[in-house]
């Protein structure tokens, strides 16, 4: 993981398209929602009460047949791919998406309406920065059963690439190369989504595709059309008569280009791979891709960003003078011995700031918790990164010795090992949302032998002295 010089953004204004759902044929209104920082992707289901959100991640798939289908706490959202391609192609962080049906409308079966829509509501840059999975090793995933795999290499830009084969005269195989996210609009984003007359056939039987229609489905006809097939066509098309061009397609639809099924395979792969949760810095390469293999590694890519984040140790030189000494701190915290917890601040800037404990056998609380066994105990770990943060929110004032720092709130306080005379606690404390009124909201760590001991999310505020 990484902090880019890139600010995260998100949409200036509510913006609303409608359409139909393309399995449910269910009229649809969808609103994109301007979204605080460090919100990432989400949708809203304003149809149901109490209006559940179910966040864009790959852990609530459950379902990849004809699109990737989310569930959270049984609150579906069908088919998201298209509008989270069109979020990540104009490289916008953070939306809430309300949809008042489980699925966002077709529109023409690619992302150009969701992308016009998203422009005209206007791209705003927030204060936080990006953060970014920056790929240092090749990742893989295969899918046995199809021979589907999706690669991911080292590369100084993200970039995707489909291989398109699926055995049919007709489509052949197709390549598609998306360079950089900024060609997304006019290369990728009007690709539609497309099926094999085959498929089509299954589709129907089941009662899918009630919004299709030849506008917004290219449709590839691999097989000779029975009269029965042609008269299902007819009236789910709501046509009096169809045919099939030379190009194999049904119908009179025109191809935007030669390739437009790899250029929305590769669509596909970047609306699921948002699934991950963070943007990507890397190569990817897909061959025969589809929605099962592509969110199984946005699955696979999601647990190894969570697995460096929570062991990626900072390296500090703890020989090297401090930024702040004992009595420097006790300059700007009202704590005194024995309830000071930090001994020395190594890092400090607008967004972070480092700290340090020597844990000795000598600490007062060894008295009392396990005498016999000596362990830190926990609570104390969490005051001590919150000190650490207050030297980061005192430091905004001038006069930080005639203020006092407050808790307000601590969540997901995480302990993953004991600490034991004989430790040294690093704590690295991170803005999660920028000051204001005195309130630091921040992400917490700390490490001691090189391991992850302590984690916890932290809000307190400043107050000053009466």
């Amino acid at each position: 993981m990484s902090k880019t010089t890139q600010n995260q953004r998100t949409i200036g204004k509510e913006v609303i398209l409608t359409g139909v759902g393309l399995h449910t044929g269910e009229n649809v209104t969808l609103k994109f929602v301007p979204a605080p920082e460090n919100h990432g992707y989400a949708f809203k289901r304003v149809d149901i009460e109490g209006e559940p959100i179910i966040e864009a991640d790959a852990n609530y798939v459950v379902n990849t047949q004809r699109g990737t289908n989310l569930e959270k706490q049984g609150v579906k959202i069908q088919t998201s791919e298209h509008v989270l391609a069109a979020l990540v192609g104009l490289e916008i962080d953070n939306v809430l998406i309300e949809l008042n049906a489980p699925e966002p409308p077709i529109m023409d079966g690619s992302s150009k309406f969701f992308v016009k829509s998203l422009e005209e509501a206007g791209i705003v840059e927030q204060e936080a920065e990006r953060e970014e999975y920056i790929v240092k090793d090749v990742i893989s995933y295969k899918d046995e059963a199809t021979g589907s795999e999706i690669t991911i290499i080292p590369s100084d830009t993200y970039m995707v690439t489909t291989m398109v084969d699926f055995g049919t005269k007709v489509l052949g195989t197709q390549n598609a190369t998306l360079e950089k996210l900024s060609d997304f609009k006019n290369e990728i984003a009007d690709a539609r989504t497309f099926s094999f007359l085959h498929e089509l056939e299954a589709l129907l039987e089941h009662g899918l595709i009630k919004g299709g229609d030849l506008n917004n489905a290219i449709v590839y006809v691999d097989k000779e059309i029975s009269e029965d097939t042609m008269k299902k066509l007819l009236k789910a098309f709501n046509k009096e008569k169809l045919s099939v061009k030379p190009n194999g397609i049904l119908d009179n639809l025109t191809l935007h280009q030669p390739n437009e099924a790899a250029r929305h395979k590769l669509l596909d792969v970047i609306g699921d791979l948002a699934l991950a949760g963070t943007r990507i810095r890397g190569k990817v390469i897909a061959n025969k891709p589809g929605h099962y293999v592509n969110t199984q590694f946005a699955k696979k890519i999601a647990k190894i960003i969570k697995l460096e984040k929570r062991n990626k140790i900072p390296s500090y030189d703890l020989n090297l003078p401090p930024l702040m000494d004992i009595h420097q701190i006790m300059d700007m915290l009202p704590h005194r011995p024995p309830f000071l917890l930090i001994d020395r601040i190594l890092e400090l800037s607008d967004t972070h700031v480092v700290g340090m404990k020597n844990v000795t056998m000598n600490e007062p609380f060894f008295e009392g918790h396990f005498p016999g066994a000596p362990v830190m105990p926990g609570v104390l770990q969490v005051e001590a990164m919150a000190q650490t943060g207050g030297i980061l929110v005192l430091s905004t004032v001038p006069d930080p010795e005639n203020y006092l720092t407050f808790f307000m709130k601590m969540d997901n306080v995480k302990f993953k090992q004991k600490v034991l005379p004989g430790d040294t606690l690093v704590f690295h404390c991170s803005l999660i949302t920028p000051i204001r009124r005195g309130i630091c909201h921040m992400q917490a760590y700390a490490y001691a032998n090189n391991k992850l001991v302590c984690e916890a999310e932290l809000m307190a505020q400043i107050a000053k002295k009466k």
